[in-house]
């Protein structure tokens, strides 16, 4: 067993960097661009307008009350019946963001509302609009409570990515599955797969732990 890992890591090592490099492409794409529409979302959702409420309140929930992978295959369906072509990987990142994007709404909105309401009061009393006094007065706060939120959601879609090797893109679990058809050797493939899964969040969550220890000594 030892032995035919270290042979098929040995001769595929390069397979499974590039799947690792995928993999943390794939998920830092999401989250990112989760981040930007989740933004969006929570504000609107913390908006008076009860339309925006209500509409922000069923994305929400229809995102987060169904699979993940169901949501994969209907983006990845959904462009057939478009008049244009869209890449299967556009389709797969399309999902992921706006999967990811209702987590990271809730995160926002949660790191909004835990800072004192007496900041926005303070903040009009110098005269600020609303949208100054969340941008420059509430949002700079909330940052402590979302950062490390936002971490572990990176580290979360590190994992959820490999639900994108049904589709056969290019991250850890593709890799696996080539390297598994070429040498028929799946469980040593699998193991050298997760491996590399378990060291990246090993690492990634000891960084997230020192962020957060360091946000915690700056209040």
């Amino acid at each position: 067993m030892i032995e035919s890992i270290v042979k098929i890591w040995a001769k595929y090592d390069y397979v499974f960097l590039n799947g690792l490099w995928g993999t943390l492409w794939l998920a830092f794409v999401t989250v990112l661009f989760g981040t930007i529409l989740g933004t969006l979302v929570a504000l609107l959702r913390l908006s008076r307008c009860k339309v925006f409420q209500a509409l922000t309140g069923a994305y929400i929930e229809v995102l987060r009350g169904t699979p993940i992978l169901l949501q994969l295959y209907f983006w990845l369906l959904l462009p057939k019946v478009l008049p244009f072509k869209v890449s299967d990987t556009a389709c797969i990142i399309v999902a992921l963001v706006i999967n990811s994007s209702s987590y990271v709404a809730e995160v926002i909105r949660a790191g909004i509302q835990a800072v004192d309401k007496g900041q926005m009061e303070a903040a009009k009393s110098l005269g600020l609009s609303n949208k100054n006094a969340m941008r420059y007065v509430i949002l700079p706060q909330a940052v402590k409570n979302i950062l490390p939120a936002l971490g572990n959601e990176f580290v979360v879609m590190v994992k959820e990515t490999s639900l994108a090797s049904v589709f056969f893109v290019g991250e850890l679990m593709t890799s696996y599955k080539t390297v598994q058809s070429t040498t028929f050797l799946a469980i040593p493939s699998l193991t050298i797969v997760g491996i590399i899964y378990f060291i990246l969040n090993f690492i990634l969550t000891k960084i997230l732990k020192v962020v957060e220890r360091r946000l915690q000594a700056s209040d």
